[in-house]
């Protein structure tokens, strides 16, 4: 009988800890941070009973472990992470779980049986739904770039073919990096294409009632926005906040995996550029807008919205991002852009700009988590991919690539690099900062209500006690 009850308890034990790393494997998957991942098993180990004087986790990109163990007994369980997307709804639905869990004192089948729905829970929207999202996510980049609403039309619209045909790619198994490139390639083909229906000579040959519909004036800005919906934004402020938390090896991975996401889609964008044998708006055009203020804040608003769809936000949350997209580009604009007869702003440049509307937005929804009930990242960093400067980092690699030693193009690909570079890391910054500093805050309160909800368990005989455990 006392064999029998001590299989039992291993075996529930060993259950506990499958579900501990089920837990963290679907946050790490679905693209948390590593400190939310870490605090998410901490609370759920508070629920499973796993003492914390006891309980050991290791977090790496690849792989958690997890050991409880005192000076008689250890029990190790590992889990391998794979399959790693972008699903914020995911990681709200486990955060709010695990105090639920915590609660209601979930049974440990009722447990498992939530975190599999959320598991395996279905995307808030259908694949053309967010191609089409993504395509004018675009379209609001190429608006920011100063082109015209035709213009907005074609980047949408090669964004949207591009991007359906990754998600294909995708689905198929084939290399996520390659599938990038491909994406890339496709889009700026389109969207040169796109160009000819603005040519005095096509013009010519269209009914006279489509022309002023088709034509734009500015036909080769597309170029610039098309492939943007790759623009690898979550996986570089995760790991900005993981360098900043301590967690170097995850940081590390996650930055290099965003630097061969940039270069993929910049090998796209130029194979397509040499196709075209076009390069002037790689060059030569500018990616300073005139336009007022309520269009910045429109196109905005739109891309925004067309990142979370890619981003699975719950609908709930849109109008919100919509609201945080354009407080985070149109503060971006005013602090950046010079004052002039077309627009105002103070011209302190455009990565003073880019660190203080991401910070300016970060710190907002420091308060706003409470009132949506969701986490800082699911509403913070859709609103802030629409000030990422993906057109820089790609000029600078076909600045590097395309050198044919002509006096000045080192100088030229090296500031695209450096500005570009700049402002990657300041909007990292500007997310990661004022949360981290709000988490130091926010943590007594949260620690104090753990506290409580363990206390009232291990009171009722919840937890794990390792000494119950016979050595062999």
């Amino acid at each position: 009988m006392v064999e029998n009850q001590m299989e039992s308890s291993k075996r529930t034990l060993r259950r506990k800890l499958d579900l501990l790393l089920r837990t963290g494997q679907i946050l790490m998957e679905s693209s948390a941070d590593t400190s939310r991942v870490k605090r998410n098993m901490e609370r759920t180990a508070a629920y499973l009973g796993l003492p914390k004087e006891n309980l050991h986790i290791n977090i790496d990109y690849y792989m958690l472990q997890v050991n409880v163990s005192d000076e008689f007994h250890s029990f190790s369980k590992m889990q391998r992470c794979d399959k790693h997307v972008i699903n914020m709804l995911a990681i709200q639905e486990v955060s709010k779980l695990s105090w639920r869990a915590l609660k209601a004192d979930y049974s440990l089948d009722k447990y498992e049986e939530e975190l599999e729905k959320i598991a395996h829970g279905k995307h808030y929207y259908k694949d053309w739904m967010i191609a089409v999202g993504a395509g004018l996510a675009c379209g609001g980049f190429c608006i920011q770039f100063g082109c015209d609403w035709t213009a907005f039309f074609y980047a949408s619209i090669a964004a949207i073919l591009g991007n359906r045909l990754r998600m294909f790619l995708n689905h198929s198994g084939s290399n996520l990096y390659a599938n990038f490139a491909v994406a890339a390639f496709v889009s700026t083909i389109l969207a040169w294409l796109s160009s000819y229906l603005s040519a005095p000579s096509v013009q010519a040959v269209l009914p006279e009632f489509l022309r002023p519909i088709l034509h734009s004036e500015t036909p080769y800005h597309p170029l610039l926005a098309c492939a943007l919906y790759v623009v690898p934004g979550v996986p570089l402020i995760n790991a900005v906040n993981d360098l900043l938390d301590n967690h170097i090896n995850t940081g590390l991975v996650r930055v290099t995996n965003t630097l061969l996401i940039v270069i993929a889609m910049s090998f796209g964008i130029m194979l397509a550029i040499k196709c075209g044998s076009i390069d002037n708006f790689v060059k030569e055009l500018s990616l300073i807008p005139h336009h007022p203020f309520y269009v910045y804040a429109i196109a905005a608003a739109i891309s925004a919205m067309g990142f979370a769809t890619i981003y699975n936000i719950p609908y709930r949350l849109m109008p919100w991002i919509a609201i945080g997209g354009i407080i985070c580009v149109c503060s971006r604009n005013f602090i950046n852009l010079e004052p002039s007869a077309d627009t105002i702003g103070l011209g302190l440049g455009l990565v003073v700009g880019s660190l203080c509307g991401s910070a300016l937005i970060s710190i907002i929804n420091i308060k706003a988590v409470h009132f949506f009930h969701t986490p800082h990242q699911c509403i913070t960093i859709p609103a802030v991919i629409p000030i990422i400067p993906g057109v820089l980092m790609y000029r600078a690699l076909y600045g590097f690539i395309g050198m044919q030693g002509v006096v000045g193009e080192v100088t030229h690909a090296m500031f695209n690099a450096i500005n570009g570079s700049l402002v990657l890391i300041c909007i990292a910054l500007g997310v990661a900062i004022p949360n981290i500093f709000a988490r130091k805050w926010i943590a007594p309160h949260r620690k104090a209500k753990l506290t409580r909800l363990i206390e009232e368990r291990r009171k009722r005989g919840k937890f794990v006690d390792l000494h119950s455990f016979v050595v062999d």
